[in-house]
């Protein structure tokens, strides 16, 4: 069950990660359509999506043929008639916008769209008006051996209550989140319900039991029988889920999977019960265990299943004497199977409605005439006519040349064009449009080689997280300061850690989700303000007490919740209103006043190794640690010399108002959280002395007139925190205010850039304009796209900046710095690999996932959320617990898999792929697509699971532009690949 579950943490804590974790052993095709089977989800972008792509030229027809050739599809070049291979009836059905309607659709759109009369259609029709008809009486026999398969099908393809729903179109899903949700919520809670079940230390399955007893629902729902079932329940969980599935499913073999599709049901209940079971020290204590959340699920499944089995047949039922019923009356499960699949002939829609609103009386009255027209209707739409006529436009066939096909050419000519499932042709279209974008890629690493040179005296280096986002302030930093060189790396720095901040009440892990930090760093009072951080803590402790006091009085306390309601009212609608009508004035006063009032408190790090803390955590680093930390994160990127006399490490972290999942905007690398204190250690270890004479004796010299310093990028409003400015050496402050200008005037035109995707930008924003419309975005709180995040990521590259530099790559790329000069045998880029790479497919995979079906992957819309128990968010207040992206985050974004090209021979790659299992999954299975970019010749090739290194033969044309906002200004969709002229980009 946990490999198929959402193995989402609580949402404070949200990760990006594969949403289809549990199938990552599998190859990328075969793993989509094995998590389609078992969920029903969509894995694949809508046809007419990609096909809007085609039309608006982002993906051409050489596209589409290199596909077909990549998927690995037989024959294709073998001929079909006419002059027409298997190639160009498989290109032809895939631009058919109804390729894949039966034929009831395809008549009415025939009918809709006034075909009849076409000339493509008539000769069409001729072409297959000799085709054999199926026989009138075949239905009975169909409709048994249909019913046969749903039934066979329990167990191990669906579920009792799914089965139920396709006969009744009831579901007892809804009945049953609405008596667990609840439940649920309150055992799970982390410190919003104002009430807890008095018998939660005792598990779920007792705490449900003994409230359930009570609930008024089932009198309220007509089921008062349930109550006296509760009570006669045994204490054993165990026993009680074993005792509910043999009443199911006799054959035991079953059980694992009808409980694995059980819990799909509701994926996020399911999964964070699962996750909290796993997880003990991620709750508050109370008990959870998987076993109890099934038995209570099990045992409604079957109450409420039994009770729709009577409503539906007039009669108790098991669900062995339910298939027997169908088995007796194959008419009425033939007319209830051919509504459910949009077989209904519209002339029998009205008498069909009428029968199933009479309910079982009448036994098996009106259901064999209505089958049997069903059955004659169908006979009479049988014909593919429409199919084919799309198909011959499509060919270039002229109706005359459909007219004279034969039947059995034009049967063969349609085999041919259905030969593709819809989830081939989904892959097929996937790969196309992947290849799209890796041949626009391509061109512009090839024709930017060797544009760009490093300065010999850099003025500063500033070295970024790989964040996609950051591609855009890089790249405008470069624009205005052409003596400043730009790195990126994985934002934590190298610098794996618990940290705890002044103002955290306690530890956090800033490092990749795959590691454990064996080190905690605190942030401490600076030397002589111990008074000051108390009484900082005081004022903001009293602060946040009232502020509690006020959010919870007023719903709980009955005598004090009324009072505090009518004192705070005008207070609380002046600040509504200037929220509303000001955000950002509003934001950025409220926060003066926060400072003014808890007062300011001078921070220093508690960086120096201390004694292990008793769960083996080390207290701060040691000297050889920090030199070690320091060593490997500069031989990382390429640093190693030629240091400019000011490096800054720029960590991010995104702020905004009312936006619960706000982790999902801050750093992959760091956990789903700021880079910041990441980026002030790195730079406190790096100048101290110790550790520099460490370095020193190692090869690695840093001259003394090198400072580093520490800052914190926020994503959403471009604003820049910085860390420890009056350490810096007073020679340097000229350097420093400069450098301060600078990133300052690329924020605001990075701001202006990000503008242009917003609906609700100003238009050709300046920088100084788009600098304030996103910091208002930030503080509005009712503002559901407070950023965009990582939307639109298609790519990673692993290599030197002097390759992309002076590209506008549309901010969708992360860059990662890398010299492979430097790295003769390797080992520095299997290290990026293994720390970037699942942090980069993890990202890419959320947002494909979330954005191809965000009602199953993702969590649907922000505006219908509320939060549960601080641990997730829910749809209104009757839902599943949403998992995933919202839809405001993944809206504009373009589903595909994230294209790794690594500045490194194929030869050298393969052998790091083919000893790291890690990779091996995401390379081989094709999670992501591996690209090498030779560092002698600049030769690019990607790396195909079937066919191997495939080498580039493209051209390196791209459009050329003075600077970035002459290439997106008045644009707001994707952008492609452009050579940048102006400045030092």
């Amino acid at each position: 069950m946990t490999h198929v579950l959402p193995a989402q943490a609580p949402i404070r804590d949200f990760v990006h990660h594969n949403t289809l974790h549990g199938f990552q052993h599998l190859p990328f095709a075969a793993a989509l359509a094995a998590a389609q089977q078992l969920s029903g989800a969509t894995t694949y972008w809508p046809e007419a999506r990609f096909r809007e792509c085609f039309a608006a030229g982002r993906i051409s027809r050489d596209d589409l043929a290199a596909a077909l050739d990549e998927v690995g599809v037989d024959g294709l070049d073998a001929p079909v008639l006419r002059g027409l291979n298997r190639r160009d009836i498989l290109l032809a059905s895939l631009l058919v916008a109804d390729a894949a309607s039966g034929p009831a659709h395809t008549g009415w759109l025939e009918r809709e769209r006034c075909l009849a009369s076409d000339p493509y259609v008539m000769a069409a029709r001729a072409a297959t008006a000799g085709w054999p008809r199926p026989a009138a009486g075949d239905w009975q026999e169909a409709a048994l051996g249909r019913w046969q398969q749903l039934c066979a099908g329990v167990g191990s393809a669906r579920t009792l209550r799914a089965l139920l729903e396709y006969l009744s179109g009831e579901d007892v899903l809804e009945k049953v989140r609405a008596i667990l949700q609840r439940h649920l919520a309150a055992h799970l809670d982390l410190g919003v319900a104002a009430w807890r079940n008095p018998q939660r230390a005792q598990g779920f399955f007792a705490a449900w039991r003994a409230s359930a007893g009570l609930d008024m629902y089932w009198e309220l729902d007509e089921l008062p029988n349930v109550r006296d079932e509760i009570a006669h329940l045994i204490d054993d969980p165990l026993a009680v889920l074993f005792e509910e599935l043999s009443r199911l499913l006799p054959d035991e073999r079953l059980w694992p999977g009808y409980l694995q599709r059980l819990s799909l049901e509701l994926p996020g209940w399911s999964g964070m019960f699962l996750w909290r079971d796993r997880h003990p020290a991620g709750g508050d204590g109370t008990p959870v265990q998987m076993l109890d959340y099934l038995a209570v699920r099990v045992l409604l499944e079957r109450l409420l299943c039994e009770d729709l089995i009577g409503r539906l047949t007039g009669a108790p039922m098991t669900f062995a004497e339910l298939q027997a019923h169908y088995a007796a009356n194959p008419a009425e499960f033939y007319v209830r199977d051919a509504l459910r699949r949009n077989a209904l002939p519209e002339a029998l829609q009205h008498q069909v409605a009428h029968r199933l609103g009479a309910g079982p009386a009448g036994s098996a009255e009106g259901w064999p005439a209505l089958a049997a027209a069903i059955a004659a209707s169908a006979i009479a739409e049988a014909g593919e006519a429409g199919r084919l006529a799309a198909l011959g436009r499509q060919l270039g066939l002229l109706p005359d040349d459909l007219a004279g096909l034969s039947v059995s050419q034009a049967q063969q000519l349609l085999d041919t064009a259905a030969a593709l499932s819809p989830l081939q042709r989904g892959q097929v279209w996937l790969q196309a449009y992947e290849r799209h974008y890796r041949e626009q890629l391509f061109a512009a690493l090839a024709a930017n080689r060797g544009r760009r040179r490093e300065p010999a005296s850099p003025s500063a280096q500033v070295i970024c997280c790989m964040d996609d986002r950051e591609e855009g302030t890089r790249r405008h930093l470069e624009e205005i300061a052409p003596d400043i060189v730009t790195y990126g790396a994985a934002g934590f720095f190298g610098v794996a850690m618990y940290w705890q901040g002044v103002d955290d009440a306690q530890r956090s892990a800033l490092c990749p989700i795959v590691v454990t930090p064996r080190h905690l760093v605190r942030e401490v009072a600076a030397a002589g303000t111990a008074g000051d951080l108390g009484r900082h803590t005081r004022r903001r402790e009293r602060r946040l007490r009232w502020r509690q006091r006020l959010y919870q009085a007023t719903r709980r306390s009955p005598l004090a919740g009324p009072a505090l309601t009518a004192l705070a009212a005008a207070p609380a609608l002046l600040a509504l209103g200037a929220a509303t009508l000001a955000p950002g004035w509003f934001g950025e006063t409220l926060r003066r006043w926060r400072q003014q009032h808890d007062g300011r408190v001078a921070s220093a790090l508690a960086l120096s190794a201390g004694s292990p803390l008793a769960d083996g955590v080390q207290a701060g680093f040691n000297d050889d640690e920090q030199v070690e930390r320091v060593a490997a994160f500069l031989r990382l990127i390429g640093l190693s010399e030629n240091f400019a006399p000011l490096v800054l490490l720029l960590g991010h972290g995104s702020a905004s108002e009312n936006n619960p999942h706000f982790s999902a905007y801050d750093c992959g690398a760091c956990s789903g959280r700021h880079g910041g204190p990441n980026a002030r250690v790195f730079a406190a270890m790096a100048n101290r002395p110790a550790v520099r004479a460490g370095l020193a004796a190692q090869g690695l010299r840093i001259p003394e007139s090198t400072w580093f310093l520490a800052a914190e990028h926020n994503t959403c409003d471009d604003g820049i925190e910085w860390y420890d400015l009056e350490q810096v050496p007073p020679p340097l402050l000229p350097a420093l205010d400069t450098l301060l200008a600078q990133l300052g005037e690329a924020c605001r035109a990075h701001a202006a850039e990000r503008c242009r995707r917003l609906v609700s930008a100003p238009r050709r924003a300046s920088p100084w304009i788009g600098r304030q419309h996103v910091v208002a975005r930030a503080s509005d709180i009712s503002q559901a796209r407070p950023e965009l995040g990582h939307a639109t990521n298609a790519a990673a590259f692993i290599g030197r900046r002097q390759i992309s530099r002076g590209l506008f790559l549309d901010r969708r790329v992360f860059l990662i710095s890398y010299d492979p000069l430097l790295d003769a045998d390797g080992a520095i880029v299997e290290g990026i690999l293994l720390a970037a790479g699942p942090v980069g497919a993890g990202i890419a995979l959320e947002y494909y996932f979330s954005s191809v079906d965000n009602e199953r992957f993702g969590c649907g819309s922000k505006i219908t959320h509320n939060i549960t128990g601080l641990f997730g968010v829910m749809e209104g207040a009757d839902s599943d617990l949403r998992t995933g992206l919202p839809w405001q985050m993944v809206e504009i974004h373009e589903p595909m898999r994230l294209l790794v090209v690594v500045e490194q021979t194929p030869a050298m790659l393969e052998a790091i792929v083919a000893r790291q299992p890690a990779l091996q999954e995401l390379v081989g299975n094709a999670w992501i697509i591996l690209a090498s970019c030779d560092p002698d010749s600049g030769v690019l090739q990607h790396y195909c699971p079937r066919r191997g290194w495939q080498a580039w033969a493209g051209r390196a044309v791209l459009p050329q532009v003075g600077r970035s906002a002459d290439w997106f200004a008045g644009e707001s969709g994707p952008l492609d690949p452009a050579l940048l002229l102006g400045g030092g980009a």
